[in-house]
């Protein structure tokens, strides 16, 4: 894929928002002096982390330079270093790990979730958050429209993109050998957009990524109808002209 974009990113801001403060809410570590924010992007994510807990010495991490860029301009304080995290391990002081919105993205991220919780000291937390939304239909929908074109040959793996999240039996099993506790619990949020637009708008920086990034201009117009066209039959309009998008999510918290 092409490097992320920051600006698009952010113009959903509290929408994506929301699922850290959720997950910062439910942290047990309450004066950690050692925070990782692991793919914290354009560090929306690490603003949250400083405000709440504010003597930390926090390090923001992401593989994509614009990113980095972007929140070192934004948040003063903490530290933004570019990492590849499935390749990366916490420093042994480590108080906790938040990752918001980026196992997902890594191949094999239940193997990583477990190295990491294993390289934590006593008390450390792995704090994660990932969408599970791949059988919703404003996902379930872009496989079929990217078989379905004249750009099939293009978009052959662009499904490989995001990893499978498993169920949460199997995340625990996995776990909980090296965890004195572990939660895991969904949330399914449920974001007023303006129409399927707004849907589109706030898939193009994340989901629908790996689909446009391929295409021609004239390619990528055709695949955006075509998807809001499939949308529409799934995300009625309601009375006001927005539409209830429905986003369900995965939070885990491991304590070493």
């Amino acid at each position: 894929m092409t490097d992320w974009s920051p600006d698009r990113y952010l113009e959903f801001s509290e929408e994506r928002a929301r699922p850290s403060l959720d997950l910062i809410a439910r942290i047990p570590t309450r004066r950690p002096r050692l925070v990782y924010d692991l793919g914290c992007g354009p560090g929306n994510s690490t603003a949250l982390l400083k405000q709440v807990y504010p003597s930390a010495r926090i390090i923001g991490l992401d593989r994509s330079p614009a990113m980095i860029a972007k929140a070192r301009e934004s948040v003063p304080g903490p530290e933004f270093l570019s990492a590849d995290v499935s390749l990366w391990q916490p420093d042994k002081e480590a108080d906790l790990v938040f990752a918001n919105a980026l196992f997902q993205w890594l191949p094999h991220h239940a193997g990583i979730m477990q190295k990491i919780v294993t390289a934590l000291k006593r008390d450390g937390v792995l704090a994660v958050q990932m969408p599970d939304n791949l059988l919703e239909p404003s996902h379930a929908i872009m496989p079929k429209i990217a078989e379905q074109g004249p750009w099939a040959s293009k978009l052959a793996r662009a499904g490989d993109q995001r990893s499978i999240i498993l169920q949460p039996s199997e995340y625990f099993d996995l776990l909980r050998s090296h965890c004195s506790r572990i939660e895991i619990w969904h949330t399914i949020y449920n974001h007023p957009v303006e129409g399927v637009d707004g849907i589109v708008s706030m898939l193009k920086p994340t989901g629908l990524k790996p689909y446009l990034d391929p295409l021609s201009e004239t390619e990528r117009a055709g695949f955006i109808e075509s998807y809001k066209l499939a949308l529409r039959k799934h995300y009625p309009v309601m009375a006001d002209g927005t539409v209830l998008y429905r986003f369900p999510r995965l939070f885990l918290l491991a304590q070493k």
